[in-house]
């Protein structure tokens, strides 16, 4: 079994972040997010990928190289214009061949893996498999109408739901899924849609069944599911300090110090990971908190905040949270007199002041 790894997307509601870096490279836990999509099925025991790419393809190579540092075998498949996914699922033919595969979806992370769903598929044999999640805002997802435990319709974003069961963004076909991305035309957004090849598949009789995942999933693509996916993945960490920490420092719970880092006269509350070559002076660093590598924290509180490399956060009046700070960032508090907000802010910003 082969996958296809689905990275071409530009990343809009992550503006500006995505402005200067794909939006499946953005980190959570100090991780490009791609890397956790890559892992999940590299230990399903699948090695060979297949990578679709767009205009952030230089970007996405350089991170992954040939995949070897991650354990797979990285193939690049360029898609000229996001003309939808199961055109990417057309374009990928020469490299998938007649194999069964998985197609994952970039800037998807599933928190508990997916080999228990491609082991399913592997014994079972269907035409085609997809992994659905229950959610309180289904129109904006595909949805799945599901009747006696099979899957009968497939709708794309749709205006009134048939039902709260979305497309995960994980899905597995065998080879007839070739059909039907050729014979389906251009949805109304001008996209070969993922969702009306499945629902030709369903009406040429073959066998498409689902799997509703009951563990956390989430489509990463906005700002607070962003943050969730970084609290989640969290999570799962384990004291680890690596870095310089001096013994005014007071650590709480869970907390990644790497090599590099120099803590000093500070406070950390887990779960939280702190970059190489990253110094925090004076300050507080809160639960559910990345700060990548060559940031240098002073004399503020951070927290439930995402900060990217070589920031600067210094002399804070007010907590930090729930918050995503771009790389080179510099977020500094001004004289004392006069008091005036000094902004420098460049396209799709959002910045929320204190009344």
């Amino acid at each position: 079994m082969k996958a296809l790894i689905l990275a071409g997307g530009a990343g809009t509601r992550l503006r500006p972040i995505t402005h200067t870096r794909a939006k499946q490279l953005v980190p959570v836990a100090n991780k490009p997010i791609l890397f956790f999509g890559i892992e999940a099925l590299r230990d399903a025991g699948i090695t060979d990928i297949g990578i679709v790419v767009g205009d952030t393809e230089d970007e996405i190579r350089a991170a992954v190289g040939d995949g070897s540092a991650l354990g797979v075998k990285a193939t690049y498949i360029r898609q000229e214009s996001p003309d939808g996914l199961a055109h990417a699922v057309k374009i990928s033919e020469p490299f998938l061949q007649r194999d069964s595969f998985v197609m994952y979806l970039g800037d998807n992370l599933i928190a508990d893996g997916i080999r228990p769903f491609v082991q399913e598929f592997e014994k079972e044999r269907p035409n085609a498999q997809i992994l659905l999640a229950r959610v309180t805002n289904p129109s904006a997802f595909g949805v799945a109408e599901i009747r006696d435990g099979k899957v009968v319709g497939l709708e794309e974003k749709p205006k009134e739901p048939k039902s709260d069961y979305a497309l995960v963004g994980v899905y597995l076909f065998d080879a007839n899924v070739f059909e039907a991305v050729k014979a389906i035309q251009p949805s109304s957004r001008g996209e070969l849609e993922i969702t009306d090849a499945i629902q030709h598949l369903i009406d040429s009789g073959r066998d498409v069944r689902s799997h509703v995942i009951k563990g956390w999933w989430k489509d990463t693509g906005k700002l607070d599911d962003m943050l969730e996916a970084n609290r989640v993945a969290l999570s799962g960490i384990s004291l680890d300090v690596r870095g310089d920490v001096d013994d005014e420092t007071v650590i709480h719970g869970d907390v990644i110090v790497e090599e590099g880092a120099v803590i000093r006269k500070s406070e950390l509350r887990g779960p939280l990971i702190i970059g190489a070559g990253t110094t925090v002076e004076d300050s507080y660093i809160g639960p559910f908190t990345s700060i990548s590598a060559g940031c240098r924290i002073s004399e503020s509180e951070i927290e439930f905040s995402i900060v990217l490399e070589n920031s600067e956060i210094r002399n804070l009046g007010v907590r930090m949270e729930g918050s995503l700070i771009g790389k080179d960032a510099k977020i500094v508090q001004g004289p004392a007199r006069p008091k005036a907000y000094r902004f420098m802010v460049g396209d799709n910003c959002e910045i929320q002041v204190p009344e």
